[in-house]
């Protein structure tokens, strides 16, 4: 098999980074996607990745990041899109949105978006890492932002549920175009993505129950799986996977007309950011 290019966000620490090591290691050429310049750049030296930085609380860099990569890469096999995490207080965005929301869902969405024509072309596999903790959201069209009844739990597990409906719609719109996609949950994993969160569950990430969780490159399992091995063989594109299997999610999750619905408000969302530039 030639090189193929894989472009990981939120792959400076965690399971994104572990990904990263194993995926370069087994003879791929690694994009290093990250919010901190000093991490970044560390995993990118380690494995002789290229990097790009961008924070997902502004759009502006989602998009900026787009370009860089639709530039420099005329072909992208797979778009693992892996930044998030569970956040504070409810914020909002320089750009209008929940930031739990933003980061998590909205960012990727408009990443993929910006790049579908490129991942299209190449017949690539978009992975998007979801959590457990999807069978605790519930998505409300009315209310996407949690303005009503936000914690930062009820908050991430919408954002994770989100997660699981873009990749039903992306694969519903998108796979007879030869565009493969799937959604995983890594576990329970000893990372710092919770380090800005005031949800209880920090606890679990930042005190000596730490010792419980799994190591990033135990997280990291399925989606190199998933960016290593054939779709329509190994695994079914558009379906949620934990620990190489298929498993159960939200009911929400196999409510197509949401899924749609999701997608159209999304794209109403972002819509500058879709317009080319200077308009």
């Amino acid at each position: 098999m030639s090189e193929r290019t894989i472009v990981i966000t939120g792959a400076s620490d965690g399971i994104g980074a572990a990904a990263a090591r194993a995926l370069a290691a087994a003879g791929d050429r690694i994009v290093v996607v990250g919010r901190s310049p000093q991490k970044t750049e560390a995993v990118a030296a380690e494995i002789g990745a290229d990097h790009f930085i961008a924070d997902f609380s502004r759009l502006a860099e989602v998009r900026t990041l787009a370009a860089e990569l639709l530039k420099r890469y005329p072909r992208i096999d797979v778009l693992a899109n892996n930044a998030g995490g569970i956040l504070g207080d409810r914020e909002v965005t320089v750009d209008g949105h929940e930031k739990t929301f933003q980061v998590n869902h909205l960012a990727p969405f408009l990443l993929t978006t910006l790049m579908m024509d490129r991942l299209l072309a190449s017949r690539a596999a978009v992975i998007n890492t979801s959590s457990a903790a999807n069978r605790f959201g519930h998505i409300d069209l009315d209310d996407l932002e949690n303005e009503r009844k936000y914690s930062p739990n009820n908050a991430y597990g919408d954002a994770k549920l989100a997660n699981i409906l873009f990749t039903k719609e992306l694969h519903r719109r998108y796979s007879s175009q030869g565009l493969v996609t799937a959604v995983f949950h890594p576990g329970i994993v000893a990372t710092s993505f919770s380090t800005e969160s005031t949800s209880i569950m920090r606890l679990l990430y930042q005190t000596a129950l730490k010792r419980m969780l799994i190591t990033p490159e135990k997280g990291a399992d399925t989606l190199v799986w998933l960016a290593s091995t054939t779709a329509g063989v190994d695994w079914q594109s558009g379906e949620f996977y934990e620990k190489r299997r298929v498993h159960s999610t939200n009911r929400q999750a196999s409510d197509a007309g949401l899924a749609t619905a999701l997608w159209e408000r999304s794209i109403d969302m972002v819509a500058s950011d879709l317009l080319p530039q200077g308009s």
